[in-house]
């Protein structure tokens, strides 16, 4: 395995496939940088332009512009407060606060320096655990994914906003926001008010956009005027020694959630990125510091989100199975050259898949070597006008929401969301939660209702694994922790815990 590659590095490292993966990388992050549009949008737009290149450089570009994509992501949603794709919505809840500091150059440079981590030890796991973590993967049933999902609904609710009220409140916008469209499995129409353009439903895009971009936007546009525009400080582009001691854990624990929820079907970086935050507030010593500016919030889950990505190649590349929207393109460039991902893909297009592999270690130290020096340049997005730096952004997200359908009517929708983000706003409600919803309430009822079919309508169907079992557990505890802490001795405080001659003297 290990001589195949050395022989896939031989394959990447000529100075073809080298530009190759060099212009993925500055593509994807170039258009991982507009809002809405990813990098499963860039490689659909780029899909054509690799017809004439042979499969491997194709290949090698393509994880260039998959991973480019997911940084260019994160860099807006931490400047601009816009996520660029669904993936990057987490780092906006820290990071945005960071860079309103003067300390976007270093949330840029965390996330940077997570994506490569997570990157390199997401694909070192695919290198040796691809079959092992593929053959577990097909095991994980309805009542699983439904548990796991639960268990993100769960865990966002109780960490974010100023009450847990708030938060169910919002998950249940975003819950309603994800049943427009119609059923999947009796074809009835749900909230569509009789429309055709509603019946497929309403894009995660689309409210992503919307809730953030154009919601942030009507809610800065509201205090404009009692708040004089003062240019944010670009700050020092690089991190501190207190940072790297914040933040080599979340690098490395990063990984350990984010590679098994990439390679398990129905899987990708939602999921992980938002529990490993939920990780990082429970073990972080700097609590106080959480939705205000904590640069363990950017780092866990960008290094969350990079080993995902490497972890989806495991099912696409072993299974045939796309876990994301970027697999399921690039599956259908393998089909172009009448290649079929599976079992045997690793036998029959051995220097094909070993090169498409190393190259992913190629494109992540050129995705750090290339952005870390442009993190202070990037912070200076924040140096322009709030009116002009807004209109942009709104002018962007337009573009991004149109491309998703090419339809007008997206765009109605997409404003007549923001404005729903801008009441969240004004009442205190935190988005992530409804962002949770939407992206993930057609899949969990789906899994519900999948797995109630199974046991002929049987609640029991819902919990009779043992992985769903501990998973429940797991949830009980997070909902009753606050009333068990109550019976918890109380830990003593400073003050108490000095000497008293000390306290008097």
């Amino acid at each position: 395995m290990f001589q195949q590659l050395i022989d896939g590095f031989g394959t990447a490292l000529t100075p073809t496939h080298i530009a190759m993966a060099a212009i993925g990388v500055l593509l994807g992050t170039a258009i991982g940088v507009l809002p809405g549009i990813g990098p499963a949008m860039a490689v659909a737009l780029l899909l054509p332009v690799t017809y004439g290149l042979e499969p491997t450089g194709a290949f090698i570009m393509f994880a260039g512009i998959y991973y480019g994509g997911m940084f260019g992501g994160s860099t807006t949603s931490i400047l601009l407060n816009t996520p660029g794709e669904s993936a990057a919505v987490v780092a906006a809840i820290d990071g945005n606060p960071m860079a309103r500091k003067g300390r976007g150059a270093q949330a840029l440079a965390a996330a940077a320096i997570g994506h490569f981590v997570g990157g390199i030890l997401g694909t070192i796991a695919l290198v040796i655990l691809a079959p092992v973590i593929a053959k577990h993967a097909v095991d994980i049933g309805a009542p699983d994914l439904f548990a796991i999902m639960v268990l993100a609904f769960i865990a966002v609710t109780s960490v974010l906003g100023s009450s847990r009220i708030r938060g169910v409140a919002s998950l249940l916008i975003g819950l309603t926001i994800g049943l427009v469209g119609l059923d999947e499995m009796t074809g009835q129409q749900r909230l569509t008010f009789g429309s055709l353009h509603l019946a497929d439903g309403i894009d995660v895009v689309i409210v992503a956009v919307a809730l953030f971009a154009v919601g942030e936007s009507l809610w800065v546009a509201a205090h404009l005027r009692r708040n004089a525009f003062k240019p944010i400080p670009v700050g020092r582009p690089w991190l501190s020694r207190a940072d790297l001691k914040r933040t080599w854990k979340p690098w490395l624990r990063g990984p350990l959630i984010g590679f098994p929820f990439g390679a398990v079907p129905a899987g990708g970086a939602e999921i992980p990125t938002f529990l490993s935050y939920v990780t990082e507030k429970r073990l972080s010593k700097h609590k106080d510091e959480f939705g205000k500016g904590a640069i363990e919030g950017v780092a866990g889950p960008e290094a969350t989100a990079s080993a995902s990505a490497a972890g989806t190649l495991v099912s696409m590349l072993t299974l045939g199975l796309p876990t994301t929207a970027v697999a399921a393109v690039m599956l259908a460039a393998f089909q172009q050259y009448g290649i079929q991902p599976g079992p045997l893909l690793f036998e029959r297009e051995s220097s094909l898949v070993w090169g498409l592999i190393a190259s992913l270690f190629v494109g992540l130290t050129l995705l750090l070597v290339l952005n870390l020096p442009l993190a202070p340049l990037w912070a200076k997005l924040l140096r322009i006008p709030r009116p002009y730096l807004y209109a942009g952004i709104l002018f962007f997200a337009s573009v991004g929401a149109y491309a998703v359908n090419a339809d007008i009517f997206d765009l109605l929708v997409m404003f007549v969301i923001g404005l729903i983000g801008f009441a969240m706003r004004r009442y205190g409600l935190p988005v992530l939660p409804a962002i949770i919803g939407v992206i993930l309430g057609p899949a969990a009822e789906q899994q519900m209702r999948r797995a109630l079919q199974l046991s002929d309508g049987s609640l029991g169907g819902l919990f009779n694994t043992p992985f769903a079992i501990v998973v429940y557990v797991i949830i009980l505890v997070i909902l009753f922790f606050p009333l068990i802490k109550r019976f918890l001795p109380a830990r003593p405080t400073a003050t108490e815990a000095e000497p008293k001659d000390k306290v008097d003297a």
